[in-house]
């Protein structure tokens, strides 16, 4: 009975969202991949919105019921039928009577399951399609045969692309690089790399005046112009390739990148995407509790590693299980364990699968005395009270259904606002 009701709430939704769509003729911007999906939404959003009326998906509406909810503009319901009753209403007004609607949609795609993005292909026709990294083992592999299925579901998306339309995507990552060759539309390649049409470099973390880090600073180089760029509250090289995307987006639509960089100055990265949080006794929590996949944690870790050390100070790796990657989960959490074992002073594992990034650790020399594993996140937390001293830095990650930010919630320093600063803070999240 649930799965039919769903069905029928999805096919409503779609049937208003595609006479929605017919009707006021928003420009779409469309986001796949497997990394850095809602990261580089709400970046373009903040270099759309001083120019142009956009509307973006809500949080992570990336659904085949999330994406018709964004055109509609409606909230998801979850299992209240009044609230359906209630959307489907707020549907039908926008098609019987004149509305002001926006200039541009902003749509996070993803895709779960073989199928996913090909339906949602027949009837989004984007105008913009921006592709974020895929990486060697993606989150969501599980129910794919391989990497190249899962690249190729996502695909459906460039296919659905107007014969006016661009293409941009992330040039660093290998799986994505080879999607520019599967249409004829007008494509803007960016990244690291030399080949890069829009080109970061001189990315460093940014610190404050008590030598703590603050955010990121880097340079964008295109058409012979380059813009420096600050994102304040997040670490991580992650958060270059959403500013990127966004200055990549701005051009298509005649907007200057000179002037996104103070937009972008003030914008407001995700929660629980390698955001910067004040923790207990003056420590420092990098929070990345979203989600995780192999090429997350990689970044993470990476990022765990240049952070400056000062006196006294441990860096602090607590690690969730890594869901969704199938055959390839043994494998990938040791490879995490290895790298651990190079950078972090402490691991705390969480969950049955992350003792094997324990074992990684272990085979690869880390001291048995400053590993620590559990089971609970929250439990997880409660101890790491006990040993988090001030000025540590504690990396918190792990896929969604690990609840990673409960984690967080026990050592951060203004748990009352946890509402504002952490994942998954809904009702129906914390009923779960």
């Amino acid at each position: 009975m649930k799965s039919i009701l769903k069905t029928i709430i999805q096919g409503v939704l779609t049937f208003e969202a595609k006479l929605v769509l017919a009707k006021y003729k928003p420009k779409i911007v469309a986001i796949t991949g497997s990394v850095g999906k809602t990261s580089t939404k709400d970046a373009v959003y903040t270099a759309l919105k001083g120019h142009f009326n956009t509307r973006k998906s809500q949080k992570s509406f990336n659904s085949e019921i999330g994406i018709p909810l964004t055109i509609l503009n409606c909230d998801n319901a979850w299992m209240n039928p009044i609230g359906w009753l209630r959307n489907f209403a707020e549907g039908l007004l926008l098609i019987l009577f004149k509305s002001k609607y926006p200039e541009i949609i902003v749509l996070e795609v993803g895709a779960d399951r073989p199928g996913d993005i090909r339906r949602v292909s027949k009837w989004i026709k984007p105008d913009v399609v921006v592709f974020t990294a895929i990486g060697k083992i993606p989150v969501h592999v599980e129910f794919f045969k391989n990497t190249d299925e899962l690249v190729k579901e996502k695909t459906y998306l460039v296919g659905a692309l107007k014969s006016t339309g661009t293409l941009i995507y992330l040039e660093d990552d290998q799986n994505v690089a080879t999607i520019k060759d599967r249409t004829k539309a007008k494509r803007y390649s960016f990244g690291f790399g030399e080949g890069s049409y829009f080109k970061a470099s001189h990315e460093e973390i940014a610190y404050d005046s008590n030598d703590r880090p603050k955010g990121m600073q880097f340079r964008i180089d295109y058409e012979g112009n380059s813009v420096p760029i600050t994102i304040n509250g997040a670490l991580g090289k992650q958060h270059v390739y959403p500013a990127l995307a966004s200055i990549a987006v701005a051009k298509v639509f005649g907007i200057n990148g000179a002037e996104l960089s103070s937009s972008l100055k003030e914008h407001v990265t995700p929660q629980g995407r390698m955001k910067i949080l004040a923790g207990i006794k003056h420590s420092l929590i990098i929070d990345d509790t979203y989600n995780a996949s192999p090429i997350a944690v990689n970044e993470a870790l990476d990022t765990l590693s240049q952070i400056k050390e000062q006196t006294e100070q441990k860096k602090v790796a607590v690690l969730g299980d890594m869901m969704e990657l199938g055959q390839f989960s043994v494998e990938e959490h040791k490879k995490i364990g290895a790298k651990v074992a190079e950078i972090a002073d402490v691991l705390v594992t969480v969950g049955v699968r992350s003792r094997k990034i324990a074992e990684g650790a272990l085979e690869n020399g880390f001291s048995e005395k400053k590993l620590y594993q559990f089971e609970d996140s929250q439990i997880a937390g409660k101890f790491l009270e006990g040993i988090v001293d001030p000025y540590d830095t504690v990396l918190i990650k792990g896929s969604q259904s690990m609840r990673m930010e409960r984690a967080v919630l026990e050592i951060m320093a203004e748990p009352q606002n946890a509402s504002e600063l952490l994942v998954r803070q809904e009702e129906e999240w914390e009923n779960r």
